[in-house]
C-alpha cells in the first residue's frame, strides 16, 4: 500500500477545474514531484494534502486513513513555502522551536531537537542569529529545519529554491537530495523548473490543466513522453508531426510536413492516415557539413538560421527546404567560442531510427 493515495481528487473554483480527477499513489520514501506550468494544478493539489484547501471530490489517504476530518495543525505533514515564512523577531532557534512549542514537547527535549535539526540542514552553530542575518540558502535551510525538527511523515515543498539565484538554487538542490537521502521523509516537491525536476526526484508527475499527463522516472519522462504536451514541455525536443504512412517490422513511417517520410523504431499498429508524432531530441541528431558515408536511416539538409552558443554545447536552428524548423545540439570540443557554423551555412542532418520517440495523437 502506498504511504500517500491520492484518489481521483478535483477542485473546483467556480467555473474553473483547478484539479481534475488526479490520482497518485506516492510510496515512503519517495522524493516525488509535480511539475508543470503555472495554473496547472500543482499547487493546489499540495494544498489539499497540507490541509490549508479541501477536495471537492475524491480521497487523499495518509497510511491508509483519509487526512478529510484532520485540520492542517492535526496532520503528520509538514509545509515548505518559497517564502520561507520564518519569524522576523525569533532567532534560528526560536524558528525551529516553535513546531516543538506547539505540539506541547516537554521543554528539556527541545534544546536536543533542536541541534539535531540544525545538523541535518548544516547549520550548527547558527541557532542565535536572526533571519536578516541570513543568506537566502541558508533562510531555506532553516525553514526546512523547522519543519523536519517534529519528524512528519511527509514533507511538502512547494518552489522551495525558486527565489534563489542560480549557483545557489544548484547547491541546494544537491544538499536535498543529500538530506532527503539521510532523513529518509517522503518529499513531495512542487517545481515549474524541469531540470530542477529531473535532477531531484525519484519520480516526476507532469501536470497540465489539471489532470496528470504522466508519471514516471525522470530518465523515462525526459526519453519516452507519453504526450506531446510532455515531450515540449520536459527540455528541448523537435515535434515532427504528419500522418502515418505505414508501418512495418517495427519501424513506423509518418509523413512530416516540410520534411517528408521520417522512420521511427515503434511497436503501433496505428492505422494509415492517423495522426502521429515523434519526439526527437537535438542531442540526437547529427549535423555536419556533408552527410558522411554511414547516414542513417533518417537524413535532410538545411540552412543555419540561428544559433545559440552554451559553452560546452551550441544549439543551431535549422531551416529545411520544405519549411520545418529543426533544432540541432552540437558539443563544443575546444575552449573559447567556438562556432562549428555559422549562420547562412549549409549542413546535412541525420539521424537512426532508434533515435526518435513515437507518441500516437
Amino acid at each position: 500500500m502506498a504511504l500517500l493515495d491520492i484518489q481521483n481528487v478535483s477542485r473546483r473554483f467556480g467555473d474553473f477545474t483547478a484539479v481534475d480527477q488526479v490520482s497518485l499513489a506516492i510510496e515512503a520514501g519517495e522524493f516525488f514531484t509535480l511539475l508543470g506550468p503555472s495554473g496547472c494544478g500543482k499547487t493546489t493539489l499540495l494544498r489539499m494534502i497540507a490541509g490549508f484547501d479541501l477536495p471537492d471530490g475524491g480521497r487523499i489517504l495518509l497510511n491508509g486513513g483519509d487526512l478529510a476530518a484532520l485540520p492542517p495543525e492535526s496532520r503528520p505533514v509538514r509545509t515548505v513555502f518559497q517564502s520561507y515564512a520564518l519569524f522576523p523577531h525569533m532567532t534560528v532557534e526560536g524558528n525551529i522551536a516553535f513546531p516543538l512549542k506547539m505540539a506541547n514537547t516537554p521543554a528539556a527535549r527541545i534544546p536536543g531537537k533542536i541541534e539535531a535539526a540544525l545538523e541535518d540542514v548544516r547549520l550548527t552553530g547558527f541557532g542565535r542569529r536572526y533571519p536578516h542575518e541570513l543568506s537566502g540558502g541558508q533562510k531555506q535551510r532553516v525553514a526546512i529545519a523547522r519543519a523536519l525538527v517534529t519528524h512528519p511523515t511527509v514533507l511538502l515543498l512547494d518552489e522551495p529554491l525558486a527565489a534563489l539565484d542560480a549557483k545557489l538554487r544548484e547547491e541546494m538542490q544537491i544538499e536535498l537530495i543529500n538530506l532527503q537521502k539521510e532523513v529518509g521523509i517522503t518529499f513531495v516537491y512542487v517545481t515549474h523548473d524541469q531540470t530542477e525536476a529531473l535532477a531531484l526526484s525519484h519520480r516526476i508527475a507532469v501536470m497540465n490543466r489539471g489532470r496528470v499527463e504522466q508519471v514516471d522516472e525522470p530518465s523515462k519522462i525526459y526519453g519516452f513522453p507519453a504526450t506531446r504536451f510532455v515531450a515540449d514541455f520536459i527540455g528541448h525536443c523537435n515535434l515532427l508531426s504528419g500522418p502515418v504512412r505505414d508501418h512495418a517490422g517495427g519501424i513506423v513511417t509518418v509523413d512530416v510536413a516540410g520534411l517528408g517520410p521520417v522512420r521511427v523504431a515503434a511497436a503501433s499498429t496505428l492505422a494509415a492516415g492517423r495522426a502521429a508524432t515523434i519526439a526527437l531530441r537535438p542531442e540526437k541528431i547529427r549535423i555536419a557539413a556533408a552527410a558522411p558515408a554511414d547516414t542513417p536511416d533518417n537524413h535532410c539538409g538545411g540552412t543555419v538560421s540561428d544559433l545559440l552558443y552554451m559553452g560546452d554545447v551550441t544549439v543551431y536552428k535549422v531551416d529545411t527546404p520544405g519549411g520545418q524548423k529543426i533544432e540541432a545540439l552540437l558539443a563544443n570540443s575546444a575552449s573559447g567560442r567556438t562556432k562549428f557554423f555559422e549562420v547562412g551555412d549549409t549542413v546535412e542532418m541525420s539521424w537512426p531510427v532508434a533515435a526518435g520517440h513515437f507518441i500516437e495523437e
